[in-house]
């Protein structure tokens, strides 16, 4: 398997569109000579098109210098994560390493062909003056069938790939496109060619904020699955905190959703963040005890310290890969996802106005509050420890309900989310020097235990306690400062 990442534009263009000369355009020096080639590729997806409707493009193509299965993930017009697997020609269905990157956005359902899209394509490539290739431009003529309906269209295209220049190229490339009457194109070839079928199975974007929330939660979510489940480190921390505001979003806006249902989910989504959290707590904790040894003067670290962490976290996070893969493998992976939906996309189970939204969100903002001033009460006790972490959880859970309100309340909030985010991050270092002394506490009884010198143990244990008692003192400052009135009034409207 081949995974690239593609930015690229598109662009529509009418039968009186002629390509300009683009040399000047972001360091590009010539324009080579056209390639022409035809391509054929046939799109599958759901009987609901729940690909197509999640960011996800699933296909087969032949033609081309990369003929075979193609999963494109993203917005097209953005960066998008392609994955390419190699097909034989008798080769009709998806390769089975494919499907379990978009099992996600299936929802576990088989897929079938959907769309047809053949293409004639001339091809550029734009390369500065060494002759190194900036980027690829590509006039495409286009016939698309969706194989359910019959429905046909024909356009032209015009795409503008990056390969090794940046961003200012395509602006510049747009610029003079657009100058010879190409439009941006929002959307992908087989969108466009799936566009009747998507509007009757997509759902109208909800009008109350909370659901709209939960919904771009759960979408992240999914996005995020190709690459969580080859361990991307983004791709976890992203998928995790999803499943948090998710967990945090049906909790303070209960009321909002059937109960029993809603609490059934937050129970299934703490299962699954439980098996993030393990992936991406052995990632963060080796970087950090890493960092921490790379730090120190060499003639401070006595032993194999780094070799150990090395190999302690290496097995722990291939242990909690393997297990996060099983994980979303699993059917019951599936029927959470399939539940979300279910629950997501229902009308509510009460009313629900500004009003109602509002006082939701002071009071995840008050349960914080209090449960910071108690904790500062024992801070210094490993009770304190504990109650500074609920109050850290409890801070995530106001910022995120805050995060509902921003939309509509425009600057007031997001200030308000900056503000509660320096202090969660204060708790958030503080309760990993915890986490860390502990860990560092049991390498140092291994490193004992196999006659090993144990004093870098000792020596790093000790600065995380100092980082920590600098991280105490600090926080006083921060909560004071995320509860100014000029920070807070908005929340009384």
């Amino acid at each position: 398997m081949a995974t690239v990442v593609e930015r690229e534009r598109k662009y529509s263009a009418d039968e009186g569109f002629r390509l300009p000369d683009l040399t000047g355009c972001g360091g590009v020096a010539t324009m080579s000579d056209a390639t022409a080639f035809d391509l054929d590729a046939v799109y599958v997806d759901t009987p609901d098109l729940r690909l197509a409707r999640s960011g996800f493009a699933l296909r087969r193509r032949t033609g081309g210098h990369d003929a075979g299965w193609h999963l494109k993930v993203g917005a097209a017009g953005g960066a998008r994560t392609e994955y390419q697997f190699p097909a034989g020609a008798d080769d009709l269905d998806p390769p089975a390493e494919l499907v379990g990157l978009f099992r996600a956005a299936s929802r576990g359902q088989a897929v079938e062909p959907a769309a047809r899209i053949t293409t004639h394509r001339v091809e550029r490539r734009l390369l500065d003056a060494a002759g190194r290739v900036l980027a690829e431009v590509a006039e495409d003529t286009v016939d698309g069938r969706d194989l359910v309906t019959g429905e046909r269209q024909a356009w032209r295209e015009i795409e503008v790939e990056l390969v090794d220049g940046d961003d200012r190229l395509l602006d510049a490339v747009q610029s003079r496109l657009r100058e010879a009457g190409a439009r941006p194109v929002p959307v992908s070839k087989s969108h466009r060619a799936l566009a009747g079928r998507l509007a009757a199975v997509t759902d109208a974007a909800p009008t109350d904020p909370v659901a709209h929330y939960a919904l771009t939660q759960r979408d992240v979510l999914i996005a995020n699955h190709p690459g969580a489940r080859h361990g991307d480190e983004d791709a976890v921390h992203d998928m995790r905190v999803a499943v948090r505001r998710l967990r945090a979003t049906l909790r303070t806006f209960r009321g909002r959703w059937d109960r029993p249902r809603s609490a059934a989910l937050r129970a299934e989504l703490r299962w699954l963040g439980g098996q993030l959290g393990a992936v991406r707590d052995a990632q963060v904790m080796a970087a950090r005890l890493t960092d921490a040894v790379r730090a120190e003067p060499a003639d401070l670290v006595l032993g194999p310290v780094a070799a150990r962490i090395s190999e302690r976290f290496a097995a722990d996070l291939a242990t909690a890969l393997d297990e996060l893969v099983r994980t979303l493998d699993s059917d019951r992976y599936t029927e959470l996802l399939a539940g979300l939906d279910r629950l997501l996309e229902a009308p509510p189970a009460r009313a629900v106005d500004a009003r109602w939204v509002a006082r939701r969100v002071r009071r995840a903002v008050t349960r914080a509050d209090d449960r910071l001033d108690r904790a500062l009460d024992g801070q210094r006790t490993q009770e304190g420890d504990v109650a500074l972490h609920e109050a850290r959880k409890a801070y995530k859970a106001a910022r995120y309900a805050v995060e509902v309100r921003e939309p509509g309340a425009g600057q007031p909030a997001a200030a308000l989310v900056e503000r509660l985010k320096d202090l969660q991050d204060l708790l958030g270092t503080q309760h990993d020097s915890v986490v860390t002394r502990e860990v560092l506490r049991r390498q140092a009884l291994r490193a004992y235990a196999a006659g090993e010198n144990t004093f870098t143990y000792g020596l790093l244990h000790a600065r995380q306690a100092t980082a920590a008692d600098r991280d105490l003192r600090a926080i006083p400052a921060a909560r004071d400062r995320a509860r100014r009135r000029k920070v807070r009034r908005w929340l009384k409207s």
